[in-house]
């Protein structure tokens, strides 16, 4: 007759479920526990995008959007994928807002203050996400990443089309504001959805 195994065999060999289990809670602890600054991070982005890039000298004929922001986005019920949205869409902002092409009425260190506040931002949000993105991968929509890569992508074509003017560079300035409006979403679904006792 075998002899049964030891504790410590059991736990040895039951430590990567338990540690996927932790990686879980940590995330979602880490999501739930959301600093005072979350609830204005969007509208004070928004305040120092407005004092970034005033008006342009000559007015500018704003058209119908050639690229929607992709809503189906915000629906989500998973705090991590919300997490991940909005950190991917910040990361966009950033790589785009950081541009050399930028028009030169645009005030300079307002738009340091705004990248500054993005990076820190970003990284924030890096601690609702698990290490190896297992987690994220279940929580659809698979297509997320490309959806908000392809919305970036049409911004930048914008942009090349029209000569990186400080009209388009505008028009861009708009979306930046509609982006921000998104993320604030996504914030508050990150903390509906961590809230104790939520199901």
């Amino acid at each position: 007759m075998a002899a049964p195994a030891a504790p410590h065999t059991r736990l040895r060999h039951g430590a990567p479920t338990l540690l996927l289990l932790l990686t879980a809670l940590a995330t979602t602890l880490a999501c739930h526990h959301l600093r005072p600054q979350d609830a204005t991070f969007a509208w004070d982005s928004i305040r120092i995008l407005k004092a970034m890039a005033p008006s342009p000298p000559q007015p500018c004929q704003h058209q119908h959007a050639p690229f929607p922001f992709p809503d189906t986005l915000l629906h989500t019920n998973h705090p991590q994928q919300a997490a991940a949205t909005a950190r991917h869409i910040l990361h966009h902002l950033f790589a785009t807002l950081s541009s050399h092409s930028t028009p030169r009425h645009w005030d300079a260190q307002a738009r340091n203050r705004l990248l500054s506040k993005l990076h820190h931002y970003i990284n924030h949000l890096e601690q609702c996400l698990p290490a190896n993105g297992m987690l994220i991968k279940r929580q659809g929509p698979r297509n997320m990443m490309l959806s908000i890569n392809k919305y970036f992508s049409r911004i930048q074509d914008f942009l090349r089309t029209h000569n990186h003017s400080a009209c388009a560079w505008d028009y861009i300035r708009l979306e930046a504001r509609t982006c921000f409006q998104r993320v604030d979403t996504l914030i508050w679904r990150m903390k509906s959805q961590a809230a104790p006792g939520h199901h």
